[in-house]
């Protein structure tokens, strides 16, 4: 009888060894600070180090002019938001896994070991390299075997964003988290200003009710987005101060959905694919870019406009937190005395949803679970979560952590119009 790799992996990879996620997850690196000095590397270059709020940075070792890096695909456990916690698989203890930053025409060796209990391989996604450091398995490697570690050696030659992930078993692997960033700087810096130089990875999981465990074989009904793998209210802040050149780096490894990401605020350009460079004469002011699936977009903008600014994916339902799409629709109904009858059946029941989903936002949730999981704002709750952050800028910030909430000035928050002030505008009601 011969039993596939994909039967194989349902039989026995859901299975892996705590022992080994325990050993592995130790390895996690501490998340960098939210704004790193520029710091020398490769032939004097200079460079801000990038920033991935709720993740880390792969440290590397020179060996002979060369950066060596090791990666270890392994299974991991992972929070994606207070009340959620997930087995996934990743890199180094995390998911996404770590990132990987170097310089325009560094040389390096990369070691991935791989813990999980299929085999697998790495693309190095974007990147221009020779044809058997690409990392299709079958195609120009071998797939690397369980328990064993293989060596890839190239030199990155042109500046970017880009990506890596696994090119085995892409469906199951990718969908349970192992994907990560690669920024490469270029050789020549020419910034002027203090630059605020973000990572974010974009991602969708279909994580049912009480479990813990991603359903890789799903191909629609998404109920988890994440930036980073974390969902709001778990998603660290951007922050900057007026007059920063701010720089989000996105990518999208999700399985199906490109996705609309969406600034407060502010305009912005593309000035950078993974493909290459946008040239000026192609950029055109945006407050919204759409990421396609398999794809890098990077956005700059000035910070001149104070405040605590939402940024996030357009979807509406990528914006809350673990929501079934095979719920009644019950708005506009009439369900007054239904909770009572019900009650005598189902102890503790609630309708929700008939006067929109608001209603069910604080509601008592099922173990492992954030369902409609908000989080308290200055003005009280913030009803949106998942592929959601905040970007918050100040005048002058005192570290390189969250700053707070904004306090706005006097007369610049909306508020409930005072009776004088429909009468002298002539708004009757």
């Amino acid at each position: 009888m011969t039993i596939s790799r994909r039967d194989l992996l349902l039989q026995t990879g859901f299975a892996a060894g705590a022992a080994v996620v325990g050993a592995r997850a130790a390895r996690a690196q501490g998340a960098p600070p939210s704004v790193k000095k520029a710091k020398p590397t490769t032939g004097g270059t200079t460079y801000t180090p990038v920033v991935v709020p709720n993740g880390t940075t792969l440290p590397y070792e020179t060996v002979g002019g060369v950066k060596v890096f090791h990666l270890t695909a392994e299974p991991v456990p992972h929070e994606i938001a207070p009340g959620l916690k997930i087995e996934a698989w990743g890199y180094n203890g995390s998911t996404p896994g770590p990132l990987i930053e170097v310089v325009e025409g560094d040389a390096v060796r990369i070691y991935v070991t791989n813990d999980l209990p299929e085999p697998t391989s790495v693309h190095w996604h974007g990147v221009f390299l020779p044809n058997g450091m690409d990392g299709v398995a079958g195609l120009n490697q071998k797939a690397i075997p369980v328990g064993k570690t293989f060596k890839y050696e190239f030199t990155f030659t042109k500046p970017g964003t880009f990506m890596y992930h696994p090119h085995f078993d892409e469906m199951t692997q990718i969908a349970l988290g192992m994907v990560g960033m690669i920024v490469v700087h270029p050789k020549r810096n020419r910034e002027k200003r203090r630059v605020r130089d973000y990572s974010l990875m974009m991602h969708e999981w279909e994580i049912d009710i009480g479990t813990g465990r991603p359903n890789p074989m799903a191909m629609n009904e998404w109920n988890v987005l994440t930036f980073n793998h974390k969902a709001f209210p778990a998603t660290e802040p951007l922050v900057a101060e007026l007059g920063d050149l701010v720089r989000i780096r996105l990518g999208n490894l999700g399985p199906m959905d490109h996705h609309p990401i969406h600034i407060h605020g502010h305009a912005f350009e593309t000035v950078y694919t993974d493909g290459g460079p946008v040239p000026k004469s192609a950029r055109w002011p945006e407050t919204t870019i759409l990421v396609p699936v398999g794809s890098v977009r990077v956005m700059e903008f000035v910070a001149d406009a104070p405040g605590d600014w939402a940024f996030h994916c357009h979807m509406t339902h990528h914006v809350m937190n673990q929501m079934g799409h095979d719920a009644p629709n019950l708005i506009g109904a009439d369900t007054r005395g239904l909770d009572a009858k019900v009650n005598r059946v189902v102890p503790g029941y609630m309708t929700m949803g008939a006067s929109g989903m608001g209603d069910m936002h604080g509601m008592q949730l099922p173990k492992n679970s954030i369902t409609m999981l908000g989080a308290d704002g200055p003005f009280g709750l913030i009803d949106m979560g998942g592929m959601f952050t905040i970007l918050k800028i100040r005048k002058t910030l005192d570290g390189a952590g969250d700053p707070g909430w904004y306090e706005h000035p006097k007369g610049e928050v909306a508020d409930e119009a005072t009776a004088d002030e429909l009468a002298r505008d002539g708004i009757v009601l």
